[in-house]
């Protein structure tokens, strides 16, 4: 079998585990953990030897783009603190935690491969929590966290990856010099990272094609992590530094129709990686588990225990004491704060599943150390990084919708006025652009009147119609497309001036693209 079937013969088993999870109402990384270690049971299945380095080139950028491309700005900077407490607090209290508790398992292993192994599992993937939580309709600050935590801790924990293997590898460690160049990574990466992606931004506004758009900004997260790490920074900043730039221009720069294909692009392409990811580490674990016959079963799974007991503690520990004495400081400074409730304290420190930047920097760590002897424990770090994948989805993934049914939290019914009042205001903006041309040119009164009273419906029901099938004038639907347009104005003001989120920006920004391509298609046709 050639490395061609075998590609496809992974994507249709991804195809048909994701499948299989929807059936049984369980997240879809839960059935890929669970499909991925059958699949290595598959006698004379060929093994994929990649180069670590390309793994994290190839799977992190696109991961880490799209989570910056949707991060809300406005939940972002006002969740900023607890944000921050998790994403970098937390994430350099897991790496010396976990090295401290491998170390002392493993005395023979060196203090920097410990702790590389704290770097790989400190930052959780936010994406199969937030998968749980949507359809709850649990509170925005709490979601607003997490997916905030999601994209600063990767970059954290993998800037921390980086220094620690760096450290195994080289075989020298100073904690001063350690320190500068963790600056130095950080700060580079994060001002290449906005350099780039202003730079897109104007390149892109000039392009004016389609494919060429699509294609254009499918480079720039491989051409952000490629740059910063020739450059000696972090490309996992960078990515998310262009992405977090480039996603404030995203409602002016990009016709409808590249908006569209783009996001559904980038979408199939994350769901493809994160799939392709799991089921990797399933072919790879007969070696992985071969390498370990010199400790016995008991020890390995006494050592997965005490790692994942040790990130999981640490984190409700760490999410019940630091929420209450973190805010002490600027609680007077803060207008509108909010105690977190001990429901929602339970919650953020129950949803800590490792995912796919675990694992493909776990796959990433090098076979070999500068003086060619093996890298400490390759195979060990490895089984324990899927380990803790597994533990954390299986169970705190598979319970997380029951614990916050029991819980009783409260439903978070603002962002449904939220997008009622932004429908409202979007509908009179498109009357008053109606009514504007109207009085400027000679229109049709008919398509005038019709146009008038589709949006006078709309303001009725709040409940914008699926579009009219019959055929119109060509100058009644040039008419409302200019008023799908005043409606994508308004809606682009109210998220400018923070009165609307980006969830809901996205939301209703779909519903326009949508709307504005069938009426351009019909202009075309008639």
């Amino acid at each position: 079998m050639g490395l061609i079937e075998l590609l496809v013969g992974l994507i249709l088993c991804s195809v048909a585990l994701s499948w299989v999870a929807r059936q049984l109402h369980v997240p879809y990384a839960v059935a890929l953990v669970i499909g991925g270690f059958a699949i290595s049971f598959v006698p004379e299945l060929p093994r994929l030897k990649l180069d670590p380095e390309f793994i994290l080139a190839v799977f992190l950028p696109p991961v880490l783009y799209q989570a910056a491309l949707f991060t809300s700005w406005r939940d972002f900077k006002r969740f900023s603190r607890p944000i921050a407490t998790l994403a970098i607090g937390l994430v350099l209290a897991t790496t010396i935690a976990v090295g401290v508790v491998l170390h002392w398992l493993v005395p023979g292993l060196p203090w920097a491969a410990a702790f590389a192994l704290g770097a790989i599992i400190s930052p959780p993937d936010a994406v199969a929590a937030t998968a749980i939580l949507g359809p709850l309709h649990m509170r925005r600050g709490l979601v607003a966290v997490l997916e905030g935590e999601s994209l600063v801790n990767d970059a954290s924990g993998l800037v921390l990856y980086k220094i620690a293997v760096a450290a195994v590898v080289t075989g020298t460690f100073t904690w001063h010099g350690k320190g500068i160049e963790f600056v130095w990574i950080a700060v580079g990466g994060v001002v290449l990272g906005v350099f780039l992606g202003r730079l897109f931004v104007e390149i892109q506004r000039r392009l004016g094609d389609t494919m060429v758009e699509v294609l254009f900004a499918l480079t720039l997260p491989y051409t952000a992590y490629l740059l910063a790490e020739g450059l000696g920074v972090s490309g996992v900043l960078a990515v998310v530094a262009a992405g977090l730039v480039r996603a404030r221009y995203t409602a002016d720069i990009i016709s409808p129709e590249t908006r569209l294909l783009t996001l559904n692009l980038w979408n199939v392409i994350v769901f493809l990686f994160n799939s392709l990811i799991f089921i990797m580490i399933g072919l790879e674990l007969p070696s992985v588990i071969a390498g370990l016959t010199h400790i016995p079963t008991g020890k390995l799974v006494l050592y997965a225990a005490a790692i994942v007991g040790t990130a999981v503690a640490l984190r409700m520990f760490w999410v019940f004491p630091l929420a209450s004495l973190s805010r002490l400081p600027l609680r007077a400074f803060e207008r509108h704060y909010r105690s977190p409730s001990w429901q929602a304290r339970v919650v953020v420190g129950w949803c800590g599943m490792r995912g796919i930047v675990s694992m493909a920097a776990a796959l990433a760590l090098p076979h070999h150390i500068a003086n060619g002897a093996p890298f400490p424990e390759r195979h060990l770090l490895i089984f324990l990084t899927f380990a803790t994948i597994a533990a954390t989805l299986l169970l705190q993934g598979l319970t997380l919708a029951p614990l916050i049914r029991w819980l009783k939290i409260a439903k978070d019914d603002g962002p449904e006025e939220e997008e009622r009042q932004a429908r409202i205001q979007m509908s009179h903006a498109a009357l008053a652009e109606i009514n504007r041309l109207a009085a400027a040119g000679n229109l049709d009164e008919e398509s005038v009147r019709t146009l008038r009273a589709l949006y006078s419906t709309r303001l009725e029901h709040i409940d914008p119609p699926h579009g009219v099938q019959t055929q119109r004038p060509l100058d009644m639907t040039a008419l409302q497309l200019e008023a799908v347009r005043a409606e994508r104005h308004q809606l682009i003001k109210l998220w400018r001036e923070g009165a609307v989120g980006d969830d809901i920006r996205r939301l209703l920004e779909r519903e326009l693209d949508l709307e504005d391509a069938r009426l351009a298609h019909q202009m075309e046709g008639d």
